[in-house]
């Protein structure tokens, strides 16, 4: 049990580092497309994670992402609206006969397709969330949409393929 808690910390505090020092210094398209990776490790938290415990974890993590930002809350109102919302999608997204205990949200344990939807929708509403904040006009409505709609692809494909990187395969008997 410690060990898998220091695995996620570790894995948390290297998406956090990898974002504020290399991801948001690269601006595509003229800062349009701009992912955000950190929200990985919350994603990838345990499905029997305790709900105080998710939430307490997301507030640490936005707190640090608003620390090397200078952004003052908005990151931390962003994952506490991701702890929030993200059992709700798991509910909806859970397969009939239900998640095993040893089942994890990855690409190996559910699926590509169940992932691809799972990190979508999350993403996705953390993006909308966090750039409407950010922005907090809707005089440039089409135009935040579509650097949510734009970053939430980039992170998807970051994320997509952390998976691949991060877990191995499962290895199949004959």
């Amino acid at each position: 049990m410690a060990l898998t808690i220091l695995k996620h910390t570790l894995r948390i505090l290297f998406l956090i580092l990898l974002q504020c020092l290399v991801v948001n210094k690269m601006q595509l398209l003229d800062g349009l497309i701009l992912p955000w990776i950190y929200i990985f490790g919350i994603l990838m938290l345990p499905f029997e994670t305790p709900r105080w415990l998710m939430l307490f974890i997301c507030f640490g993590i936005g707190l640090c992402m608003d620390y090397f930002t200078s952004l003052i809350g908005l990151h931390t109102s962003a994952c506490l609206f991701l702890g929030f919302i993200q059992p709700l999608v798991q509910k909806f997204l859970a397969p009939r006969e239900g998640y095993e205990i040893t089942q994890r949200p990855t690409v190996q344990s559910m699926g590509l397709s169940w992932y691809l939807a799972y990190a979508f929708i999350l993403t996705f509403l953390h993006h909308t969330w966090l750039l409407y904040l950010e922005i907090f006009r809707f005089s440039a409505f089409f135009n935040t949409l579509l650097h949510v709609l734009l970053s939430s692809v980039a992170t998807l494909i970051l994320m997509t393929i952390g998976q691949y990187l991060i877990y191995k395969p499962k290895s199949y008997e004959l």
